[in-house]
Order: structure tokens, then C-alpha cells, then sequence
């Protein structure tokens, strides 16, 4: 792909991610394309209906979780590193819960926007946990499943944008209760 068409690929995306997620599933195609910049026509060329964007668009969210959990390793330590990705699939699931409507209708259509996404978050987390057990900074005995639910639950109770600072500091409880403790 040109690098021209690639921008107003990711353009679109970005712009439907923020229309389906604040707009529900009354957002046009159009205004879609206007935010991002881009004519209509770029649009249908990239996705030829609403649901190819907004698989495509939860996909992409899907993909920045997950491809985020090697690059926070190689940035921060591992126990920050496995908050900051505790961080972010907080946003990713916001921008689920918020584009939920048009992610009912990809379904309804016959798509499966969800084939891969668990096992993706399983090996993203089964990276970032076996860089905390290997520096003694998370406990062993911890699966990644495990924590996968834990931070769901954290979504559900607390996942609204107007709870964040809640959900923030249950994401720190969850971390302390996945240390390794000192031995005595």
C-alpha cells in the first residue's frame, strides 16, 4: 500500500473508532470520511461497507492492546510495563464498550470481530507476566487468564471514562496483589 493510502487508512480508522464509540450506530459513512479528512469514495475504496470499517476499526484498537505489550517491555520494568498495558486495555475496552451498537450489527451481519481477540490478549499478557516472574517482580503462580479476567472485571465495575480515577487505582491493587513478595 502507498504510503498516501496507508495515512488515510489510519485516518479513517482513527475517525471511526471516535464516531462509533461517541456517535452509536447512527454515524453516517460520510461524516466518518469528513472527519478523517478524506472523500467517500477513500472510504468505500478501504472498506466497502460499515461493517468491513468497523471490524476493521475494533481490530485496529484490538492490535495497538496487544503489539503495545513487547515495546512497553523493552521501554519500562517489568512490573510498570505490565501496568502501563493494564492502562491501555482500560482504553481498549472503553472504546469496546463504546462502539458495542456497531460491533452488534458486524455480528448481526454474519462477522466475527472477536475470532482472535482473546487468545491475542493472552500472549500479550503472557509476555509482559513471564518478564515480571523472570525478574522476581511478579508471582509464579499467576496465568495470564487469570489476570485477563481480573481486569475485566475492573472494566465492568468501573470501565466508564467518568470512573477512571476508581478503575486507576484498582489496576494498582490488582499489581500489588500480582508481586512477588519478599520472603522472610
Amino acid at each position: 500500500m502507498r504510503a498516501d493510502a496507508q495515512r488515510n487508512r489510519e485516518r479513517l480508522l482513527d475517525a471511526a473508532v471516535s464516531a462509533f464509540t461517541l456517535g452509536g450506530p447512527d454515524v453516517t459513512l460520510e461524516s466518518v470520511a469528513k472527519s478523517a479528512g478524506v472523500g467517500i469514495g477513500t472510504l468505500y475504496r478501504h472498506f466497502p461497507t460499515r461493517e468491513a470499517l468497523v471490524e476493521a476499526a475494533y481490530r485496529n484498537e484490538l492490535s495497538r492492546l496487544c503489539d503495545a505489550a513487547p515495546d512497553l517491555a523493552a521501554a519500562l520494568p517489568p512490573d510498570r510495563a505490565l501496568r502501563a498495558w493494564m492502562d491501555r486495555f482500560l482504553d481498549y475496552m472503553t472504546t469496546k464498550h463504546g462502539m458495542a451498537d456497531a460491533l452488534r450489527a458486524v455480528i448481526a451481519s454474519g462477522g466475527n470481530p472477536y475470532a482472535h481477540s482473546r487468545d491475542r490478549m493472552l500472549t500479550a499478557l503472557d509476555g509482559l507476566l513471564t518478564a515480571g516472574t523472570t525478574a522476581t517482580l511478579i508471582r509464579t503462580d499467576v496465568s495470564p487468564d487469570d489476570v485477563l479476567v481480573a481486569l475485566s472485571g475492573i472494566t465492568l465495575a468501573a470501565g466508564k471514562p467518568d470512573q477512571r480515577a476508581q478503575a486507576g487505582r484498582l489496576l494498582d491493587l490488582l499489581l500489588d496483589g500480582l508481586r512477588q513478595k519478599p520472603l522472610y
